[in-house]
């Protein structure tokens, strides 16, 4: 229970809380302060006291999801593919047959042998000279036969006794066919015949054992094939090994040059694996001490030949003889032995001496492919140590480096000496043990067969408790070592190094993952070294006692990254890790459900095993219970078995089907409600990879109305949980939620059989219209995209409807335009086109009303995501509006593909029409929406015409179709429509991102304005825009001739005639279109009347076939098959030559699985104390409260000096119009009359950035706010057309990077446009996280930073803009306005809509240019209007002002005003008009003293009477002022663009 307390986020409920920095040094400022205020480290963090109390807020548009957007993170450059962890290289062998070679010939020496005497006689543990030679060879032989199935029991041995050349042919050919492609291991015991040749040749005998036979290398690989396992235990062994290789490099070669290759399934020669007994020049140990085939013993019997070496190389204590060494009690296979214990100690040891000696790609297939290799290849370092002590060194290939040095060597004689201590109480206490003395020969060879031996325990006489053997304290100690490293600095990051994780190559060849970002000081830091006994943690998941703490150990080792993942993997947890699963205890649920995430999200592959091994039942189990006091952390454990789940669902119908068998999607579906956020985002989500592709399991969401659960989810308050639902509607509209890009999904919700045809038409309309009306003005441009994937997918299958309503949108705007324009275009018909059309087609359904309100009611629901497709296609998020690019260009193809192209009164061929007003305009101009009303029907049947509707600029969204037809049909060319619309419109101009094969832009591409900026990038920046027209490169080998390519337009090329007009309606192509969009459905629900065969095969059949892109389906083609004659008429096939880019493809599953690689035990690096980041957030926290104490000294003094000292002064580009100060550094944020932000260190006077904000031509950035300012700070800009951008690294001194757009959302859709507007005015709340957005609306809007989401909306109750928005310092919910025709209000959101308006002053009797808040009377504001006049209101008082001012005096006229937020002093400026233009007067004003500290006459600049009005039409001024937040500073920005920063005397 007390595991579940370590991870970071202990139950969580509010997603602010999961706002992951990812790499910006603000990243969890509120947990960073808590933990300073408690813990105080000498020398780094300073004491409680000395901290800001209380402690800073939270700071916002910092979480992962604004510095993503959705994406996951591209791997590195230097990022490598993982080696296999199962033993899938291609060198992988396991071990079937073995054939055991003793070429002995007992009693006759072989001629080039001398042997000393005395010498080494035992083989396999017999002395063959103690009985018969015949009876000594099957002994022998037996003997060997039962060492290596102690080895592996599974391989089929068989021992080749003293055989011919005939008998040695024949068993190995024998072998390999029994063996067939699996490997084949060939021991060969050469001790009785000749040393190996140097040409490479082994001996045998011939029938009679009167000669010996060679044997050729080149033989054995014919008869043995490949892959196979030697073992050459004979003198000059190296002989065998190194012609062994070069034999099979030169076969190798032979087959590669010849066939091309070994067939499918046969291994190269030189896969093979080798052990060699010693080098070419060397002989093979005679010590009377040891065995004769001591390399065979070390390999085969390794305890016995480590307790012997023990016994020669140190001395025993002693109470301790030899001969008790060699009765060492228990069982090999049985842990709680001491015989057992040792063999695990042993196993652990060998293995980390090859983890970490050893590359990962060696280890993996030495170690881990099959358990006879594995343990031939651990008991080889035991025989390296061993016979290199008697000048013998064995080989092995592929070659390894030495090991005998190892330290962990002498943790293995402790281990052994410490077992080795406790045997006289072990051993019963009889007479004929013998004394202490040196071993003989003879008593060490006296026990044939140690291996596997069971010693009975022995019990006591007389009654006394039998003495209790004491468990060895090795793997306790280690796993304190592996603690150790994990909590004193393990996970901290280093630089490369000795000390650091090994590059690829290296020991360990999976990349290190750095941690920080682009920017970073820190970029070349990655993890460090793992630690030593990660492979001992393994072996002590095998223990009960050590198991949980093991796990928790290992729960935080594989915290700390991908590559911690990697190498648990690698070294071989997973078959332990996967039976773990079948444990009973409940203490263990909690750290296997964390080691299991982490699993899955690294390797998703293991869905497969957890389905075969049904351990998904474990997490399914878990999630469904409703005990919830047994599990800690209970939600935040049933989220991540949510992922477990969704993780074994995706891409794998047996998963769904698995999942669904234990009822996940009704447990998931209940938990949609719940407290946790992350557990709502899981569920969710695990929904939608359940029913990806499932058609069952869709029927089933349909009928417990799923779908709208998850369209209500639409509304919460966590961003992530918003994004995950419309995630799980895109995959329940056909979106595809495979990890693998080249699936797109499609076929929309599938066959829904148990609904009725118009039902099932009606029910996807309403899940996508219900997600946009949601959706579409949300803050997160996360979830806009998630929208266009839903859309994306309605379009795919309804396209002739979206067709239809591309049609009316076109034909309404051109006739407007042509309208507007004050030209009369005789190629444009009188009639009402598209209202006939729509009166006709709705008449055909007079018979029945309600059916007629049903299709209008979805045509008009087509047309509102229509325009919702417009709107975002000029999104100011550069991703948003690419993806809707894509969508809307589609469906403009199929539109000029389509038979509307060939009305007769059709306008898609004709050159477009600028509107009057906005020829040469500089500034914005009005238009209506331009929609046919579907809102109602006359009684006539045809529909009214169009209304003018709610006013706004034209630089709206729903202009994008303005230019489509620029050059007729050249148009149908171009790489994008929309693109090329945003150009004419004026709007934001994208980076071309189209993929390499769109075709290239045309003339109209040429029409972009160069005045067009373009914004600062997001941090990831992925989206691909697709062209409908360019196809993919033809595969080699296809007919390029199947799919002719579309052609290439220029400017000076003459397009195609335009074909004939036929004979036929627009009500004629509008019901072809449709009934098409109904057969193409129809198509789907067919497949409904073929049921399945195999009830377990949920996501068999079509969809699973259509899914995998096996079989193709009509719904999966541009246009249906099915058409009906009228199509056919209609020639509705054109649309073959249109690319299929639909349903749009997200990434936000795996981004959402990026949390479980990320860490969650420790603290991220700016809450660490004394790493870099957290230092230079104490530093701000100690800079900033240093600053607010010199903020109030100064206050008071300031309201009685003059302010005319001269600070600094810069020159900007433009009007500096608006600006805005930093609180704590010296930054000054300054916009001109365009979009030029630059920021300035007015203390250095050095410009530090500049960077466009990508508003529309004619529009200026109205507003700026410096938020965060405690920790860096984000730059907020509002501009005119109602958009809200931030930015990021604004500073280049930090070194975080380029700027960075950190998100961007449309803060007022509906802009009234008049001819003197304010644009959007902004003010910014950071206590709070609020953002108040009022302007050239008749709404005040707050959004909320932290759920990114709006309020319910104000009513300004007024005609006129609002010029200014105050919130009250004191109280959040209060704030006033002012408007532009001289009334302020005061506004309080706890009441309701109607009542908010509290106050309202209405003295004023022209433009208000500002209202402010009393710095020091909390109950008092001040506001000015452009006619020189400040008034002071009290709230408590009457709706009269109390005070009004004039401090400037002479009629002057007033330009700008502001107050200082601390000290009680006011500063205006007064007007510059043709009567005072060379000059501006500036006044600065004591409240306290009722006097003027300092007057001002600054030059404007003008060196003539200003000739037009004000440089923006939404400014009503040429310069600027305002207070410096903290200092007692001013700045004053003049028409020439010099900003004047002057400061008071104190």
């Amino acid at each position: 229970g007390s595991w579940g307390q370590e991870t970071r986020r202990n139950g969580r409920s509010s997603p602010s809380e999961t706002e992951h920095d990812y790499g910006s040094t603000s990243r969890s400022q509120s947990r960073a302060r808590e933990s300073r205020g408690t813990t105080s480290p000498e020398g780094r963090v300073p004491s409680a006291e000395t901290l800001p109390d209380p402690a800073p807020s939270i700071p916002y548009w910092s979480a992962k999801r604004h510095l993503t957007c959705g994406n996951p993170t591209p791997d590195p450059p230097w990022s490598l593919k993982p080696i296999p962890w199962r033993g899938l290289s291609p060198g992988r062998m396991r071990t079937a047959h073995a054939a055991l070679v003793l070429c002995l010939n007992i009693d006759v020496d072989p001629p080039d042998v001398i042997k000393t005497n005395p010498c080494a006689v035992l083989e396999c543990w017999v002395d063959p000279h103690t009985m018969p030679s015949h009876k000594a060879l099957e002994a022998i032989g037996s003997n060997l036969h039962h060492q290596f199935e102690g080895l592996s029991a599974k391989v089929a041995y068989k021992p080749i006794l003293d055989p011919s050349q005939d008998d040695l042919k024949r068993f190995c050919q024998h072998a390999r066919r029994q063996a067939k492609d699996e490997a084949v291991l060939f021991y060969y015991n050469g001790h009785g015949v000749p040393k190996p040749t140097a040409s490479g040749e082994l001996w045998c005998f011939n029938r009679d054992y009167t000669q010996y036979i060679p044997v050729s290398l080149q033989e054995l690989q014919g008869w043995l094939g490949s892959p196979c396992v030697y073992i050459w235990d004979c003198s000059a062994a190296g002989h065998l090994l190194n012609n062994f290789n070069l034999f099979a490099e030169r076969r190798d070669h032979e087959v590669n040059m010849m066939h091309g290759g070994y067939a499918d399934g046969a291994q190269p020669l030189m896969n093979s694996i080798q052990l060699a007994a010693c080098a070419a020049n060397e002989q093979l140990p005679s010590c009377p001490e040891l065995p004769a085939d001591v390399f065979t013993s070390c390999l085969t019997s390794p305890i016995d030949m480590a307790l012997r070496y023990y016994l020669l190389n140190h001395q025993l204590p002693s109470n301790v003889t030899a001969d008790m060494v060699l009765q060492l009690p228990g069982d090999l296979k049985d842990r709680r032995t001491p015989l057992g214990e040792l063999n695990w100690i042993f196993t652990a040891i060998t293995d980390t001496i090859a983890w970490t000696t050893f590359s990962r790609e060696i280890f993996t297939r030495l170690y881990r492919c099959d358990l006879l290799i594995a343990s031939l290849f651990r008991n080889f370092l035991l025989a390296e140590r061993i016979m290199k002590d008697h000048h013998c060194t064995p080989h092995t290939y592929p070659p390894l480096p030495p090991t005998n040095t190892n330290s962990l060597w002498a943790t293995w004689d402790l281990a052994v000496d410490t077992c080795l201590r406790q045997l006289p109480d072990l051993l019963p206490k009889t007479s004929n043990l013998g004394v202490v003395g040196a071993p003989t020969p003879q008593s060490i060879g006296a026990r044939p067969g140690r291996v596997g031996g069971r010693q009975e325990r022995p019990t006591s006489k007389n009654g006394e408790q039998p003495y209790s053997y004491v468990r060895n304290r090795f793997f306790a100690d280690q796993l304190t070592a592996f603690e150790v490293w994990i909590s004193r600095g393990g996970s901290a990051l280093t630089k490369k190094g000795p000390m650091s994780l090994p590059p690829a190559g290296d020991r360990y060849s999976g990349p290190p993952e750095t941690v920080s970002q682009q920017g970073d000081p820190d970029q070349n830091l990655v993890p460090r070294k793992p630690p030593d006994q990660l492979p001992i943690v393994l072996q002590v998941l095998l223990s009960q006692p050590h198991r949980l703490r093991a796990l928790i150990l290992l729960s935080q080792f594989v915290d700390l990254g991908p590559w911690a993942v990697h190498l648990v993997l690698t070294i071989g947890i997973f078959p332990y890790i996967s039976k773990l699963l079948q444990a009973p205890s409940p203490d263990l649920r909690p750290v296997l459900i964390f080691i299991w995430a982490r699993i899955l999200a690294v390797d998703s592959t293991v869905q497969i095993d957890l389905v075969n091994t049904q351990g998904y039942r474990y997490f399914a189990g878990i999630l469904g219970a409703r005990q919830e006091d047994t599990l800690p952390n209970s939600s935040e454990h049933k989220a991540m078995c949510s992922f477990i789940l969704a993780a074994v669902a995706r891409d794998y119908p047996l998963g769904q089907q698995a999942c669904w068998s234990e009822r996940v999607f009704d447990n998931c579906y209940e938990r949609l409600e719940e407290p946790d956020f992350l557990l709502r985002q899981w569920t969710a989500l695990c929904i939608a990879q359940m029913w990806d592709a499932n058609d069952e399991i869709k029927v089933y969401g349909v009928d417990r109305g799923t779908q709208d659960q998850l369209i209500a989810l639409l509304s919460d308050d966590a961003t992530e949980v918003r994004a995950a639902a419309l995630y799980a509607l895109g995959t329940f509209l056909g979106a595809s939620g495979s990890q693998f890009p080249d699936r797109h999904g499609g076929g929309g919700t599938g066959t829904m059989y148990q609904l009725d045809e118009r039902v099932h038409f009606r029910m996807e309309v309403a899940v996508a219209t219900g997600a946009t009306l949601a959706i579409r003005g949300d803050a997160s441009p996360m979830c806009r995209k998630e929208l266009l994937v839903v859309i994306s997918c309605l379009v795919k299958e309804w396209r002739g409807y979206f067709v239809v309503c591309a049609w009316l949108y076109w034909e309404e705007d051109r006739k407007w335009r042509a309208s507007t324009s004050g030209q009369h275009l005789p190629h444009l018909h009188d009639e009402d086109v598209t209202n006939q059309a729509i009166g006709e087609w709705l008449d055909t359904f007079n018979e029945d009303e309600m059916i007629r309100e049903e299709n209008r009611v979805l045509l008009s629901s087509f047309f509102t995501l229509f325009v919702t497709l417009l709107d975002l296609s000029v999104d100011p998020y550069q991703e948003v509006a690419t993806n809707a690019r894509t969508i809307v260009d589609y469906i403009m193809a199929l539109l000029l593909e389509s038979p509307f192209s060939r009305l007769e009164s059709s306008s898609l061929n004709i050159p477009p029409t600028v509107p009057a007003e906005r020829q040469g305009s500089p500034q914005i101009s009005g238009t209506r929406t331009r929609v046919p009303s579907l809102q109602s029907s006359s009684a006539s049947g045809h529909l009214p015409p169009p209304s003018p509707g709610v006013v706004r600029p034209s630089v709206s969204r729903t202009d994008t179709l303005s230019t489509l037809s620029s050059v007729t049909n050249t148009l149908r060319r171009t790489s994008s429509f929309a693109n090329a619309l945003k150009s004419f419109a004026g709007g934001i101009a994208f980076p071309s991102s189209e993929d390499g094969r769109a075709s290239p832009v045309t003339s109209t591409a040429s029409t972009v304005p160069n005045e067009i900026s373009r914004p600062p990038s997001p941090n990831l920046n992925l989206a691909q825009y697709t062209s409908p027209y360019s196809r993919p490169p033809t595969p080699q080998g296809a007919s390029s001739s199947r799919h002719p390519p579309s052609p290439k337009l220029t400017g000076n090329e003459i397009p195609e005639a335009p074909q004939p007009p036929t004979d036929f309606l627009p009500l004629d192509v509008m019901e072809a279109l449709m009934e098409e969009d109904l057969e193409r459905l129809r198509s789907r629900r067919r497949a409904a009347s073929h049921p399945r065969r195999h009830h377990h095969g949920h996501g068999s059949g079509y969809h699973r076939d259509h899914h995998h892109g096996s079989i193709p389906s009509p719904n999966g083609s541009t246009f249906s098959i099915d058409s009906n004659s009228s199509s056919v008429i209609l020639g509705l096939g054109t649309g073959s030559s249109i690319r299929d880019v639909l349903p749009l493809k997200s990434t936000y599953f795996d981004w959402c699985m990026e949390y479980f690689k990320e860490p969650q035990m420790r603290q991220a690096e700016p809450d660490e104390p004394g790493s870099v980041q957290y230092n230079y957030q104490v530093w701000r926290q100690q800079r900033n409260e240093q600053v607010q104490q010199e903020t109030l000294q100064h206050s008071l003094p300031a309201e009685d000096r003059e302010w005319d000292r001269p600070v600094a002064s810069v020159q900007v580009h433009g009007h500096p119009l608006t600006m805005v100060f930093h609180s704590f550094d010296p930054h000054l944020v300054v916009a001109n009359e365009t979009d030029m932000i630059s920021v300035w260190d007015w203390s250095r006077k050095k410009r530090l950035n500049h960077f466009c904000n990508g508003n529309p031509k004619g529009t200026s950035v109205t507003s700026l706010h410096i938020i965060n300012e405690e920790v860096g700070g984000i730059i907020v800009t509002a501009s005119a057309e109602g958009t809200i951008r931030l930015y990021r690294n604004y500073d280049p001194t930090v070194e975080q990077g380029p700027v960075q757009m950190v998100s961007a959302f449309r803060a007022l859709d509906e802009m009234v446009h008049l001819r003197q507007g304010s644009g959007l005015i902004t003010d910014w709340r950071q206590s709070s996280g609020q953002l108040l957005a009022g302007g050239d609306s008749r709404i005040i809007r707050c959004w909320d930073a932290q759920t990114e989401a709006s309020g319910p909306d104000l009513r300004t109750c007024s005609e006129s803009p609002v010029t200014a928005i105050v919130s009250d310092s004191m109280a959040d919910q209060t704030f006033i306005a002012s408007f532009a025709d001289g009334v302020v209000k005061v506004f309080d959101r706890r009441l309701h809509e109607q009542d908010a308006i509290v106050r309202t002053y209405s003295e004023h009797t022209s433009w208000v240019q500002n209202a402010r808040w009393h710095p020091t009377s909390r109950h008092q504001l001040f506001s000015a209007s452009l006619d020189g006049q400040v008034k002071l209101w009290d709230c408590r008082g009457s709706d009269n002002a109390i005070e009004t001012l004039d401090p400037l005096s002479d009629n002057y006229g007033l330009s700008a005003f502001d107050v200082h937020p601390v000290s009680g002093v006011f500063a205006a400026t007064s007007a510059i008009n043709l009567a005072n233009w060379r000059s501006q007067k500036a006044v600065v004003y004591s409240m306290s003293k009722n006097r003027r500290l300092s007057t001002l006459f600054l030059p404007t600049g003008h060196v003539v009477p200003p000739s037009r009005g004000f440089p923006s039409p939404f400014i009503p001024r040429s310069s600027s002022l305002a207070f410096h937040p903290t200092e007692m500073l001013v700045g004053l920005g003049e028409p020439d663009g010099t900003v004047r920063i002057m400061g008071c005397k104190l």
